[in-house]
């Protein structure tokens, strides 16, 4: 009896997806619960379960394929009787072998390269004969590789894929292709061959590498155009002197780290004071549809975070109901979701206005590109130590560039600068927050 193995429902206007790593491949034994596939959509990877067990017979969708809710991606059939039947403490009996065909030749490979009743290998110089399966035979002749050099990792002494893999990998570093950069993945995957440029023979080999876009880059890269190409996008700056935060941080930072098992960043106070500025200026926490503004008199504030394919927003609902320890950790738990690939479709959806804080990597001074639909976004950056002017002295104090990009469509010039002076205002004197909130 076989079971279909399709795509399941994805999120709240979530539709398509693309096959990212296949876990188990054909021929594999699959356990209820067990992850087969990963699936790419715009905003988070998800994993696909077998619901009954088996040996995954066929995959129908091939990685870097997009697919729609229900589509199959492979099928699971029940397996043979007589492996189930096999011994505890001995080896299994092989499940029915699948064929794979080449070009002239037929090899046969059991699920999980099996080598009962497969040929063997001579050693050289009359030594001992050694198991081979012919997915690794394939791969050494394939490579050039002489059997006799590669040591087995099965305890009982059989050749392997992955054997011949990692002997390839220890005998020419020199010419492998470059690994992709690290992401989440449970089983890594090949990186693409590397195109060697001609030239002077001097010269080193240059390498390239071609690695398939996953989804989400796809998506965020669409979104990027489609903010510059539909919003009339203007950005406003202006500095903040952070004196007040950081004493005030330098001050509670022990007792509210006790108390609340999380550090005072300066995140939360700027959420506090965004709130307050939306509410003074509410066209700011709006979007656009058709010929009407829609002014949301709630505050989902997303605050962008990194992440290994790209920069996400997750959001903080009611952020205005939010104390500043709630707002820590909620930020903190979004930078640990992000790193570890946790964070769900509910937790990206929707937001009314953004904070990106491109100065915990360094950022003197950017311009943020709108995350539509908003209409708002509010950029903060490193802070430094300059010179200014107080009260007609000249001091040293730590300062942050800020800015706001707005869409001028709906949001006037005059009204984007006083919003960002009425958060210079707030952030500078942060016990005004405890009054205007």
């Amino acid at each position: 009896m076989s079971s279909k193995i399709v795509v399941p429902e994805l999120g709240e206007s979530v539709v398509e997806a693309t096959v990212g790593n296949w876990r188990k491949q054909e021929g594999d034994r699959v356990s209820v619960g067990d992850v087969l596939v990963e699936l790419e959509t715009e905003k988070v990877d998800l994993e696909v379960g077998a619901e009954r067990g088996g040996v995954l017979a066929r995959i129908e969708r091939k990685e870097g394929e997009d697919v729609k809710i229900g589509d199959v991606l492979g099928v699971i059939e029940e397996a043979p009787a007589a492996e189930k039947a096999a011994p505890k403490g001995g080896l299994p009996k092989p499940v029915e072998a699948r064929k794979e065909k080449t070009v002239g030749t037929e090899i046969k490979e059991g699920p999980a390269e099996a080598a009962i009743e497969e040929p063997e290998e001579e050693a050289p110089e009359g030594g001992p004969k050694r198991l081979v399966t012919p997915l690794a035979r394939r791969i050494a002749k394939e490579h050039g590789v002489d059997l006799s050099q590669v040591q087995p990792s099965d305890a009982a002494g059989r050749i392997r894929q992955r054997d011949v893999e990692e002997f390839l990998q220890t005998q020419a570093p020199a010419t492998r292709p470059l690994e992709e950069a690290p992401v989440r993945q449970p089983a890594p995957k090949e990186p693409a061959a590397p195109h060697i440029l001609p030239g002077p023979a001097s010269e080193r080999p240059r390498l390239e590498e071609r690695v398939r876009m996953s989804r989400r880059r796809l998506t965020i890269a669409r979104r990027l155009v489609e903010a510059q190409q539909t919003a009339a996008m203007l950005t406003t700056f202006n500095e903040v002197d952070m004196t007040e935060v950081m004493q005030l941080r330098a001050r509670w930072k022990e007792n509210f780290k006790r108390q609340h098992g999380v550090s005072l960043g300066i995140a939360s106070f700027f959420v506090k004071a965004c709130i307050g500025a939306l509410r003074q200026f509410p066209r700011l926490n709006a979007e656009i549809q058709g010929t009407e503004m829609v002014l949301k008199h709630f505050y989902d504030i997303g605050v962008a975070v990194g992440a290994a394919e790209g920069l996400v927003v997750p959001v903080l609902r009611d952020a205005d109901q939010m104390g500043f320890a709630e707002i820590e950790k909620g930020i903190k738990e979004f930078a640990r979701k992000a790193s570890e690939g946790e964070l769900t479709l509910e937790e990206l959806r929707g937001g009314t206005f953004t904070i990106s804080n491109g100065g915990v990597y360094g950022s003197l001074l950017s311009t943020p590109i709108l995350n539509p639909p908003q209409v708002g976004i509010l950029g903060l950056h490193k802070i430094e130590s300059r010179a200014v002017p107080v009260e007609g002295k000249v001091e040293i104090r730590p300062m942050m560039y800020v800015a706001l990009s707005y869409d001028h469509r709906i949001v006037d010039g005059m009204e984007a600068v006083q919003f960002l002076v009425r958060i210079k205002e707030l952030v500078e004197d942060p016990a005004s927050l405890l009054f205007t909130l």
